[in-house]
């Protein structure tokens, strides 16, 4: 078993920062790529980024490339979203998650252990 914990989230105005943290513990030899979710009020849980086990390869969401960065660092078992510039649109739930298995970065299903979540809102 893997558990992720999220930490970071909070309360930002439109066009600031915010660095999430995901912290990994229990079978972390087991995890493959690691990404992030995000459910906003009302909508299903999105695909935000994706990265591989090395940290090499990333994957973006077109709504965030270029704002935000995905990066892990496997040593501290902790995986980060640096999001700069951010948009009321982003205010959401953010998880997330890690594979133990291959398959599509932006699937949900291709992702084994999920973290509870952490609020992100962004006001304008």
């Amino acid at each position: 078993q893997v558990q992720l914990v999220e930490s970071g989230g909070g309360l930002v105005q439109a066009g600031g920062s915010l660095r999430l943290s995901c912290a990994a513990s229990g079978r972390t030899f087991s995890m493959n790529a690691m990404g992030w979710f995000r459910r906003a009020p009302g909508k299903e849980r999105e695909f935000v980024t994706g990265i591989n086990w090395s940290g090499g390869s990333t994957y973006y969401a077109d709504s965030v490339k270029g704002r935000f960065t995905i990066s892990r660092d496997n040593a501290k078992n902790t995986l980060y979203l640096q999001m700069n510039t951010l948009k009321p649109e982003d205010t959401a739930v953010y998880y997330c998650a890690a594979s133990i298995y291959g398959g599509r970065y932006s699937s949900s299903a291709s992702y084994t252990y999920w973290g509870q979540g952490t609020q992100v809102t962004v006001s304008s």
